[in-house]
């Protein structure tokens, strides 16, 4: 999943996730000893669904999964990671700049900050909300031609079922679901694709219009510094 010239790479943001990242909180102390096969190289696959040269946001990146790692084997793409806690994007901040990613810049925010102010040709996730949910954050950011792209779990087909209306009312089209890694992690990783059903007709007003805050987006933005 990594060039050879992009290996070293992966091999220092590891031992970063291993040592700052469980002293910062960021990774639990029994995920250290299978960074590789449970985040590395599960977050790393999902650069088989994206397009070359393609800008990507990672909404809810936490500690750079699956956005960072993406980064990592991908130079060729452009990637915003979006995440609201002063002490993940710090540690995200301080990765961009010792690995030299300067592909990569970090927002700190939530994915609803941006909307209406940036659109990406792929929007990524990984565990972050059910796809209901996931599709009022994501979807705002996405391009015309684009698509939103989550890491998902094997219920992703009973997310799709709950999500329905919601896709038909933002005439989305219908969720692709994928399994990529098939030759690289065991089980693969499984992917949900969501794209614009017409790109020249947006349903959701929000991507055009961008998005007011609400008292409670506010306070909830406060508890968070």
């Amino acid at each position: 999943m990594f060039a050879s010239e992009r290996l070293s790479l992966a091999e220092r943001y590891a031992d970063l996730l291993a040592t700052e990242g469980v002293v910062r909180g960021l990774i639990g102390p029994r995920e250290a000893p299978r960074l590789w096969e449970r985040h590395l190289l599960n977050s790393a696959v999902l650069a088989e669904a994206i397009a070359e040269g393609s800008s990507i946001c990672d909404i809810g990146t936490g500690a750079g999964l699956p956005g960072l790692v993406i980064a990592i084997a991908r130079p060729d793409v452009r990637i915003t990671l979006v995440e609201p806690l002063l002490r993940r994007t710090t540690f995200l901040e301080e990765v961009v700049a010792n690995l030299g990613l300067d592909h990569v810049s970090v927002v700190r925010g939530r994915a609803d900050d941006l909307h209406g102010r940036q659109t990406f040709d792929v929007v990524t996730s990984r565990a972050v909300a059910p796809l209901e949910r996931l599709l009022g954050w994501s979807m705002p950011l996405v391009a015309p031609e684009g698509a939103l792209v989550a890491m998902k779990g094997r219920s992703v087909r009973e997310e799709i079922e709950a999500a329905r209306s919601f896709l038909r009312t933002w005439r989305c089209a219908e969720p692709e679901v994928l399994e990529v890694g098939l030759d690289v992690v065991s089980p693969p990783t499984t992917v949900v694709r969501v794209s614009w059903a017409d790109p020249s007709r947006i349903g959701w007003p929000l991507a055009r219009e961008g998005r007011r805050r609400s008292p409670r987006h506010d306070r909830r933005a406060a508890r968070e510094r």
